[in-house]
């Protein structure tokens, strides 16, 4: 029986993730800033532990409970909307810490693991915003696009030694990583110059046959870990599918 080990399973994608993996029969580690057990089914392939990807002292101790693991899904992120001439760049590191050099910590604290095992699966969920350019996502975009293209070079590294890299590309998912991690640090970040350009923006985002769901993003995760190709990108969503079609055209 296979083990998991997923990021940011308080809420979204996470923990959706982590129920899907259950649902299939493997081992389930769902990690969370603040654990609560009560999201998650009650079984012994099940465990909750308490992590931070932002801090080294929390990843060492999650991964020394968590044992050995044959996947690794990078899903913790925060997301930020808003100008970037009035986002400062306080909360542009913000989010880089957590989206960007969370997963870099993440993955340097697995690999040696699994290159030794030869064996091995890493997961890196970014974003539909790496497919196409968005306006007011610019901070973002650069933290998620980071990721795809580490993802890309260590994917060729590693692969010498069983180790396979997948990136999981979500569409826009409310509730999720903008509207719930994002509320106090967008403060301000659409200035009265730019309210007229962002109001039709918002507007499309408020569109319900425009929302990539949970389940989605589940289910392709699910697909990324298990396919044995050298496949890198996965869209999820109808549509990050459409713009990964878009893309390739």
């Amino acid at each position: 029986m296979k083990t998991v080990l997923i990021t940011g399973c308080s809420s979204g994608y996470g923990l959706e993730t982590a129920r899907h993996f259950h649902a299939q029969g493997w081992n389930v580690i769902a990690t969370m800033r603040t654990p609560r057990v009560d999201l998650l089914p009650r079984s012994d392939r099940m465990r909750v532990i308490e992590l931070d990807v932002t801090q080294p002292g929390s990843i060492a101790a999650a991964l020394g409970a968590a044992g050995p693991i044959d996947v690794l899904v990078n899903n913790a992120g925060i997301g930020v909307v808003g100008a970037f001439e009035a986002t400062p760049l306080s909360t542009a590191r913000e989010i880089f810490e957590t989206n960007t050099f969370g997963v870099m910590a993440m993955m340097l604290a697995i690999v040696p693991q699994f290159r030794e095992r030869r064996s091995g699966v890493i997961v890196n969920v970014t974003s539909s915003t790496t497919l196409a350019s968005f306006p007011l996502a610019g901070v973002y975009t650069a933290s998620k696009t980071a990721i795809d293209g580490l993802s890309g070079s260590v994917a060729h590294e590693l692969a010498a030694f069983g180790v396979r890299i997948k990136l999981v590309e979500p569409g826009y998912g409310p509730g999720t990583r903008f509207a719930e991690n994002g509320g106090a640090r967008m403060q301000g970040l659409i200035p009265d110059a730019y309210k007229s350009f962002a109001e039709p923006i918002f507007s499309a985002f408020a569109n319900p046959d425009a929302v990539t769901q949970a389940g989605d993003v589940a289910e392709t995760v699910w697909r990324a870990a298990n396919d044995e190709s050298d496949r890198l990108h996965f869209a999820a969503g109808a549509d990050a599918v459409a713009l990964a079609h878009a893309k390739a055209a």
